[in-house]
């Protein structure tokens, strides 16, 4: 590992100093060597070169991120490897992130606030443009330059519209308090996603506090973004018609990238789609507490299908798909306090549990006890997280996004069913198809391949190759 005083990263980036750090890594201020200018160096990890799917992961944030030029988003410049780290090469930016400058002053000005929000909204109008959802936006990835520029930053969770890479071992990308009710439901980000998360952003620019408090409970504060009217700042002027805009329950209703650049550059919202009126209850101007109801309602079962039935337009609140999620949520949440009273207490640790009380077997990798792993694997994730998610790998838990977010993708599922399963001990990769029981709105692509590997007698999840 390159440290402050060594070798030059890749022979020619000399770093400086730890600047801060972003969802997939250090970021450093570093000298380019060859063409004399600083420079921001995002250490993406160590890289095993064998393993093809953490390659992957960040060739494509590079790859996305060069694909932007603009002068609202950071510039990309170069994968750089050294050894078996990856650096992504970044212009740097002097200045302080949105959060920072909310959190320091309690909330900022609304028009110092519109010039930024205005400015995000073109560096999204740019990447929808471009196909790439960001499905992070938030306070924290936006700079505020010194010379009064706001940068989006941050593409380590990004994906290309078209990007068909699953998430099938129960990964939900993002940052909880900013994304969409349909992103925490466990559907797919899209650039209806990202405008959610821009409206959350404005609310805390202008309040200096996130648009959801999720306390130590993130579970119980996805439910509270799916099922509840989300926050309004009434007074806000023309930024609480972004706010009222973009923090739709509905995809189909939300004002897209392009729609905000227009309002906030002088574009009179009659010329604009409706805004959603803020009716009773809505109009609150503080993040909404997470609480512990529990609905009374009733379950069904919903088979999965090769493309679900979640279409643009059909998210419509209070929908039975919603509240489906909200009782399968709540369920899970009782469950959970009845049987580990501590764990429920507290879940909102992102370190890891321990390892898999499973007893390790003594013969070797075999096709029938590969698919017997799976299908123990599928029947304990629901019920016992904690257990399954210590089946994968230390690296692959990272690559998952930590436990929270895993566990937070299982919380809505009661129970996943595999069929069709593949198993390939020399390749050590195992395929299979599942229904779900639960929520509707799983990823598009039902079929999961796994890669395993043998460990002191035992099966673990080292990632989800191509």
């Amino acid at each position: 590992m390159s440290t402050v005083g060594s070798e030059p990263v890749a022979g020619r980036y000399t770093l400086v100093r730890e600047v801060g750090r972003g969802g997939m890594g250090a970021v450093w201020l570093a000298r380019d060597e060859l063409l004399g200018r600083d420079v921001a160096l995002k250490r993406l990890g160590e890289v095993n070169p064998a393993d093809t799917t953490a390659l992957a992961r960040a060739e494509r944030e590079a790859q996305l991120a060069a694909r932007l030029t603009h002068p609202n988003v950071v510039t990309v410049f170069d994968l750089a490897v050294d050894g078996e780290v990856r650096w992504l090469v970044m212009e740097y930016v002097e200045g302080r992130t949105l959060a920072q400058l909310a959190r320091e002053r309690g909330g900022l000005p609304p028009d110092q606030v519109a010039v930024v929000i205005g400015q995000a909204a073109e560096a999204l109008r740019e990447a929808h443009a471009a196909g790439i959802v960001h499905r992070d936006v938030k306070p924290s990835n936006l700079i505020v330059g010194n010379d009064g520029v706001t940068k989006l930053t941050d593409f380590g969770i990004a994906r290309g519209v078209t990007d068909a890479t699953l998430t099938g071992t129960g990964v939900v990308t993002g940052s909880p308090a900013y994304l969409a009710p349909e992103v925490a439901a466990g559907g797919s980000a899209t650039p209806a996603s990202d405008l959610w998360s821009l409206g959350g952003t404005v609310y805390q620019a202008l309040t200096g506090r996130p648009p959801y408090d999720f306390g130590d409970n993130v579970v119980a504060g996805l439910l509270t973004i799916v099922r509840t009217p989300p926050p309004r700042l009434p007074d806000a002027g023309v930024l609480g018609t972004v706010i009222a805009a973009t923090m739709v329950h509905d995809p189909a209703q939300r004002w897209t990238a392009e729609q905000v650049c227009a309002y906030l550059g002088g574009e009179p919202a009659t010329a604009l789609p409706p805004v959603p009126a803020v009716t009773a209850g809505m109009a609150v101007d503080h993040a909404d507490p997470v609480g512990e109801r529990t609905p009374q309602l009733t379950t069904q079962r919903v088979v999965r299908t090769s493309r679900p039935p979640l279409r643009r337009g059909l998210w419509l609140w209070p929908a039975l798909g919603a509240l489906l999620v909200a009782v399968m949520l709540a369920a899970w949440l009782l469950g959970r306090a009845l049987s580990s009273p501590d764990e429920a207490s507290d879940p909102g640790t992102s370190a890891p549990p321990t390892p898999a009380t499973s007893s390790p077997t003594t013969s070797g990798p075999s096709a029938e006890s590969m698919r017997a792993f799976v299908t123990d694997y599928l029947a304990t994730v629901t019920r016992d997280p904690e257990a399954a998610f210590a089946r994968l790998t230390p690296q692959f838990q990272q690559e998952s996004g930590g436990f929270d977010d895993y566990r937070a993708f299982w919380a809505p599922i009661r129970s996943a069913t595999p069929s069709e399963i593949d198993a390939d001990p020399e390749a050590m990769t195992v395929s299979y198809r599942v229904d779900y029981e639960g929520p509707n709105n799983r990823p598009d692509d039902d079929r999961v391949r796994l890669q395993l590997v043998w460990e002191n007698g035992r099966y673990l999840i080292a990632g989800e190759p191509k």
